[in-house]
């Protein structure tokens, strides 16, 4: 996050614009651009408004962005500054970053219809039905975690060659049959939609100012992720190093996981919980602490093929590889539970109302967890699962090695 610059009195106007331009603008945004001393947005914003109504000076951002926006406002402070943005600037927009910078009491935010309520518009969908996907300035593998059987999908275009990155993803995880239709120029007397499906897709490139819409159709062979937590095993690449899926699905639900938590997943093997606690909402984040290289090189893998590529893997032993890491809301251990100081560095680390989770199959593992359950309280739990197996020509339950789990939720200061 942007540090918020010191308090001023001088208010930021930022003005959304859409593909058509000055003509498409309402008479207040006009007068605010044409008043503006300041000009601030990218090329093709700027060369959007006409010198002569728009005489202020023009300034387009640099790149990177964010860490600019603190300087650049600063050094104009005191004149009058308008801010282009594309669309709604609260929609993906550069008013969230200006909100984070300046504090949203200085903005004065004049939105334009965004290029999701254009596309919905041409294709009678119901916006609050539609799931919207960013790749701007994203990874693809972000898209993968929306895929789900006969949803709809609404993808913000990085540029004229995401629509066949984007199709090739689909075919790659089974969507192959999805429709894929691509609205370009939304707004504009140039809007055009190109048809077809992404295993089919040829469409390359498009324009570069566009949006996928995508009706999901999943191959009956593909393997079906659903959105709660317990994953098929075979979603993994693993060594055997695998929180199993009926105890995985146990474990998310002793961490419960909130929009916009952080995790420690500590003993990471092949991510799993990490993978999982981030897919449960878009703004969940994790880190995943392993000491095996190999390892730690697979659950970025995994992260990236199911859809959460932003999960930060950390090639370390704990407890010495944590004390860098932010503060974090959960952390499960699900290895090196008798590493020195592992237990006490975790529970220093948590905040109050923080929640630690930590697996066990082993009698000194188990040991420890008890004496910990006995001093700190919490819920120590035995998860036993057996699956039917053929045994000659009958059916018997083969079952698989007890975890012990023990959860705990921290008190208060000082607990």
């Amino acid at each position: 996050m942007s540090p918020v610059l010191p308090a001023a009195t001088s208010a930021i106007s930022v003005v959304g614009i859409g593909a058509d331009g000055w003509d498409g603008l309402p008479a207040r945004s006009r007068r605010v651009l044409g008043a503006a001393e300041v000009l601030i947005g990218g090329p093709r914003q700027l060369d959007l408004l006409p010198a002569a109504e728009c005489p202020g000076e023009r300034i387009a951002w640099p790149s990177p962005l964010r860490p600019a926006v603190p300087g650049l406002l600063a050094a104009h402070e005191g004149r009058s500054v308008a801010v282009l943005a594309s669309g709604d600037p609260m929609f993906y927009g550069i008013g969230r970053t200006l909100a984070e910078t300046v504090g949203a009491e200085r903005l004065h935010v004049l939105p334009h219809p965004s290029s999701v309520s254009y596309a919905c518009a041409r294709l009678g969908w119901a916006v609050e039905a539609v799931e919207t996907v960013s790749l701007v300035g994203r990874a693809l593998a972000a898209l993968t975690a929306s895929l789900h059987d006969g949803r709809r999908l609404l993808v913000l275009s990085e540029g004229a060659r995401t629509p066949a990155a984007v199709a090739g993803l689909l075919r790659e995880r089974g969507f192959g049959g999805s429709r894929m239709r691509v609205l370009e120029q939304l707004g504009s007397d140039r809007e055009r939609i190109v048809n077809g499906t992404a295993q089919h897709w040829t469409a390359d490139p498009v324009d570069a100012l566009n949006v996928i819409a995508l009706d999901l159709v999943r191959s009956p062979d593909a393997l079906r992720l659903g959105a709660g937590p317990g994953l098929p095993d075979e979603a993994y690449e693993h060594d055997g190093q695998l929180t199993k899926r009926y105890v995985r699905a146990a474990t998310l639900a002793a961490l419960a996981p909130a929009p916009g938590e952080l995790l420690w997943d500590i003993g990471g093997g092949s991510g799993s919980i990490g993978i999982e606690w981030m897919r449960t909402d878009r703004s969940c984040r994790a880190v995943a602490v392993e000491k095996d290289a190999v390892r730690a090189e697979r659950i970025a893998r995994n992260a990236s093929a199911l859809g959460v590529p932003a999960l930060q893997v950390v090639t370390a032993s704990a407890p010495d590889g944590l004390a860098a890491l932010p503060t974090p809301d959960a952390i499960f251990i699900g290895g090196g539970l008798t590493a020195p100081g592992l237990l006490d560095a975790c529970w220093a680390a948590l905040p109050p109302g923080g929640r630690l989770v930590a697996n066990t199959v082993t009698l000194e593992s188990e040991t420890l967890l008890a004496r910990w359950y006995g001093e700190r309280g919490g819920e120590l739990v035995r998860l036993a699962v057996a699956q039917a197996v053929p045994v000659g020509g009958f059916t018997g339950w083969r079952q698989a090695m007890p975890v012990t789990q023990w959860s705990v939720t921290k008190a208060g200061v000082g607990a």
